[in-house]
């Protein structure tokens, strides 16, 4: 293995290689990285808090758990070396073994155990993680799942699920191809918006979906997925129409199905962001 130092203007190539690495030393067997890092204790402390029920099953699934939210730390510059330099490690080819659709299986096992949020764990029937293709170009994301993706499992089942569907038929889209996944993994109680420390308590995986997806689009559907997201108190009206930056992924926002249903008059609009995204996805419809 070498070493090299990351550019910092090209963070997502970072990302990705990042990425690769770290899921290509999980599928080789890797225990530790290198000596001398601060990453190596970083990571240690990481993979004893979000791993150790799945180390007691199987440690190379513990691995493969950490490695996403090891490489959030590294994407977002908290790894200076001692020289104040960040640093990656370069497999071989051998190593790549583990696949995008492997990791986020075993992160939807490390979601179902999550009890960070003590409310919504005895209230849930089971976590919602997110449906599609893993290696979508285009992921939708919402803000929580409701009773009936509760009881299913399943993001966007319910009657917002079903226009949601009518919306991806509209533009040529099926939900296979696409990803689909929510802020929060757990219905909150009667529906309730979620709470800051809520969404702040799932962000990590929700950042950790996305670097395994890496999609090169989301499109936020409603004002608490894009403020979650964008970190940003700007209304949904504002911030619809225009096109977003999140770490390098473009992003689209526009009105929740939910609301949708209540206000039919809103549809238009959601239309015009429809064919925005489609546009920048470089298949437009009319």
């Amino acid at each position: 293995m070498t070493h090299a130092p990351l550019p910092p203007a090209d963070n997502d190539r970072v990302r990705h290689a990042l990425r690769q690495t770290l899921e290509s030393l999980a599928g080789a067997g890797v225990r530790q990285l290198p000596d001398g890092r601060r990453t190596l204790a970083k990571w240690r402390e990481l993979a004893a808090e979000n791993a150790s029920a799945a180390a007691a099953r199987e440690p190379a699934a513990a691995i493969g758990v950490t490695t996403a939210l090891f490489t959030e730390e590294l994407a977002e510059g908290k790894n200076e070396t001692a020289g104040g330099a960040a640093t990656t490690v370069v497999p071989s080819d051998a190593a790549n073994d583990v696949s995008p659709a492997k990791t986020l299986r075993i992160l939807a096992q490390e979601v179902a155990e999550c009890t960070r949020c003590h409310e919504l764990a005895a209230t849930r029937t089971q976590t919602v993680f997110g449906v599609g293709d893993p290696q979508a170009r285009l992921c939708f994301l919402g803000e929580a799942p409701g009773a009936d993706e509760d009881k299913q499992g399943e993001p966007f089942v319910g009657r917002a699920g079903q226009l949601l569907n009518k919306i991806l038929e509209a533009c040529k889209l099926r939900r296979e191809d696409v990803y689909i996944l929510n802020v929060l993994k757990c219905r909150p109680p009667g529906n309730r918006n979620p709470l800051p420390e809520e969404s702040l308590n799932c962000r990590r995986y929700l950042n950790r979906q996305l670097q395994l997806i890496q999609p090169e689009f989301i499109c936020c559907l409603g004002s608490v997925a894009a403020q979650n997201l964008l970190e940003t108190t700007e209304t949904i009206g504002r911030l619809r129409g225009k096109v977003h930056q999140f770490r390098g992924v473009k992003v689209v926002c526009t009105y929740h199905p939910a609301y949708l249903l209540r206000n039919p008059s809103a549809k238009k609009q959601t239309w015009e962001d429809m064919k925005l995204l489609m546009r920048e996805l470089g298949t437009p419809v009319d």
